[in-house]
């Protein structure tokens, strides 16, 4: 991510022990999102969240943070939904969450059948959470949609998820690559345009990245554009670079701070060669297929000029 652009990063952590090795080894801004499930453990979701918090409030570090990620509506239980939300708001935290991010998914919470719920019931999963609408509207249900909240994927909207998110001011997190890879639908960003859902981009892992000839899968915000730009014709460059930088941002409580040069500002940039007309730089910054040239973060070279 940092060879190729980024400054800060939103990551999903399912091994908190690793994070003050990992957080010193970087100079990338993260926040550091730890996975709650819950499902197989049958541990209470009390003692999930408190375990969660306690890690928290034991890593202390001046360039980056942990927050909460309950990991989906299909594996954690409402109650721990619910009390990651009130806790979240208690402290004024993020909360990040993958949501209806399969047809599977959707099929469980709106109809209460299909692959997916018949295989977590098997597994003694109480599913009397299911068949009263859609994933989104679960979340609703259980208070944990705000401003405070990303919800990763969004693949499948249900008539009325649009301007719930919106209502709710719920930052949607689209991963055009993963998207791409699972075949999903088509990702409905023009609906969660009009209704005014703060939409951004990220990379979901490189488990989910194509794999083309013998080059290594890497995680890259301009492959993302890209994708979403093929994907989608009707969304014009600068919207997809916005996407990718003043509403990750945004999403992040960093807006005004992180993905643009402004008084105030985190002094973040990155450098690309450019030798066209000023008409088409958003075109060429979607289009971009190397490494930077040179990158910083507050201030300080990253990836020194050359």
């Amino acid at each position: 991510l940092l060879k190729t652009g980024t400054t800060t990063v939103a990551d999903i952590e399912a091994m908190p022990d690793l994070l003050p090795e990992a957080w010193d080894a970087t100079p990338l801004r993260v926040f550091s999102f730890l996975e709650m499930t819950g499902i197989k453990s049958r541990r209470r979701p009390k003692d999930i969240l408190h375990e969660a918090m306690d890690k928290i409030d034991s890593l202390r570090h001046p360039r980056h943070r942990a927050l909460l990620s309950p990991h989906a509506p299909y594996s954690t239980v409402p109650e721990l939904l619910r009390l990651t939300a009130r806790s979240a708001q208690k402290r004024k935290w993020r909360v990040s969450i993958h949501v209806a991010e399969s047809a599977q998914e959707f099929e469980m919470f709106k109809t209460a059948g299909g692959p997916m719920h018949d295989w977590l019931k098997r597994n003694e999963r109480d599913s009397s959470d299911c068949g009263l609408g859609s994933p989104v509207a679960h979340l609703a249900r259980q208070k944990l949609l705000g401003e405070n909240v990303l919800a990763i994927h969004v693949n499948y909207l249900a008539r009325g998820d649009a301007s719930l998110l919106a209502k709710n001011k719920t930052h949607v997190v689209h991963c055009p690559r993963s998207h791409d890879y699972f075949r999903h639908t088509p990702f409905e960003r023009a609906r969660l345009a009009r209704a005014g859902v703060n939409i951004c981009l990220g990379t979901d892992s490189l488990a989910t990245m194509r794999k083309s000839g013998r080059q290594k899968p890497e995680l890259d915000m301009f492959a993302e554009m890209r994708t979403l730009a093929d994907a989608d014709k009707e969304v014009s460059p600068i919207e997809i670079l916005q996407m990718a930088t003043v509403n990750g941002a945004r999403a992040l409580g960093l807006a005004g701070k992180a993905g643009e040069l402004s008084k105030n500002s985190f002094a973040d940039l990155i450098a690309l060669p450019f030798a066209g007309k000023i008409s088409g730089v958003h075109e060429a910054i979607i289009n971009h297929k190397a490494n930077v040239s040179a990158s910083m973060i507050e201030g300080r070279w990253v990836i020194p000029p050359h």
